[in-house]
C-alpha cells in the first residue's frame, strides 16, 4: 500500500522525536558513531530486522564505526512518509 508524503510541517513535528535526524533532500538522514566496527555491525542488525518487519527498507553505507542512514519512500515519489518516521524511531530504540 502506497504512503502519501508527509507535509513540511508533519516531519519537521517527527523531527523534534528523533534526536539527531535531519530532513535533507527529501530524506531522513543520520549519521551514527559507535565505538568499533562490531557495535556499528550489531546496530545494523538490529535495526534491519526492524526494517524487515516494517517491509521499509533504509539506504544506509557502514564504514569501520559509523552507519550513516538515508530513508525515503520510493512509491512516494522519493519523499518522506509515515513509514520512514516509523522506521526511524525504531532504528532509535535499536541503537540504545
Amino acid at each position: 500500500m502506497k504512503s502519501p508524503p508527509l507535509s513540511p510541517a508533519e516531519i519537521e513535528h517527527a523531527l523534534t522525536h528523533l534526536p539527531g535526524w535531519t530532513w535533507e533532500r527529501d530524506a531522513l538522514v543520520k549519521t551514527l558513531k559507535f565505538e568499533n566496527f562490531r557495535e556499528a555491525l550489531a546496530f545494523m542488525l538490529k535495526a534491519g530486522f526492524e526494517a524487515d518487519a516494517l517491509n521499509h527498507h533504509p539506504e544506509w553505507t557502514n564504514i569501520y564505526n559509523k552507519v550513516s542512514i538515508r530513508l525515503t519512500t520510493h512509491d512516494s515519489g522519493d519523499r518522506v512518509t509515515a513509514k520512514d518516521v516509523e522506521l526511524a524511531k525504531r532504528m532509535e530504540a535499536a541503537g540504545r
